[in-house]
């Protein structure tokens, strides 16, 4: 399918994933809106994709913020037109023992690996109902599935957020909208340290996942992938623990 002339808000997008997939999706011709906090960052990536041929602007927002959420969407809107696709990016990683995990830490996590995809969700639903039409994808994690050890915040975040895509998918199913989770593995990112001590066997780069983002994104209307994973080949994940 071809996308040019689409609109897609990726959230996270100042780097890792998010500045990949919309560098991705810009290059495929789709009109990006790129949202994280950090205007400056967002404003590199945008000024990388545009100078590839692409169409990128960024919009600074705090996507844990349901008042700032509403008025990118907005600027969004005004600037791009609605959304046909919806990447929920936006995430950190946590890795501390459930002994030590203080309230505050757990619900930072939870809020911006799965409260910002609800409210950018919400958004985008809302703007695609009336349409019907839209696209939303999840970055989830294959922790989702098999989780690291002092990873309490960090694990519950990721099913909680396939829980999210699987009840998106059925209300919207009536009304032409998609939702799916790509759940990758050991991206090199700065989400987690000491991925670089890791064989290259072991990693694979941002751009993978965005390929496959492109690629999910690219399907026709009517057809969902509701849910994949991307890993390196030697991660130990089949069979870990």
């Amino acid at each position: 399918m071809d996308l040019s002339g689409q609109v897609a808000i990726v959230t996270g997008a100042s780097s890792g994933i998010g500045a990949a997939v919309g560098r991705r999706l810009a290059a495929a011709g789709m009109k990006v809106a790129l949202v994280a906090r950090s205007l400056d960052r967002l404003e590199a990536v945008a000024a990388e994709a545009r100078a590839a041929g692409g169409s990128a602007q960024a919009y600074a927002a705090d996507v844990t913020r349901e008042d700032q959420v509403e008025n990118v969407f907005a600027a969004i809107g005004h600037d791009l037109g609605s959304p046909d696709l919806l990447v929920n990016n936006a995430g950190i990683a946590d890795k501390t023992p459930l002994e030590e995990l203080t309230l505050a830490r757990w619900r930072a996590v939870l809020d911006i690996n799965l409260t910002s995809a609800f409210l950018c969700s919400r958004a985008a639903v809302r703007l695609m109902k009336p349409r019907r039409r839209g696209r939303i994808l999840m970055v989830g994690s294959i922790s989702a599935l098999t989780p690291r050890e002092d990873t309490a915040a960090y694990t519950a975040s990721k099913f909680a957020l396939d829980g999210l895509t699987r009840a998106i998918a059925l209300d919207g199913r009536g009304h032409g909208i998609t939702a799916g989770v790509i759940r990758p593995g050991s991206a090199m990112t700065n989400l987690v340290p000491g991925l670089d001590r890791l064989g290259p066997e072991q990693t694979m780069q941002p751009e993978h996942v965005a390929d496959l983002i492109h690629c999910v994104a690219a399907m026709p209307a009517e057809i969902n992938v509701l849910e994949s994973v991307i890993l390196p080949i030697g991660q130990p994940f089949l069979g870990r623990g």
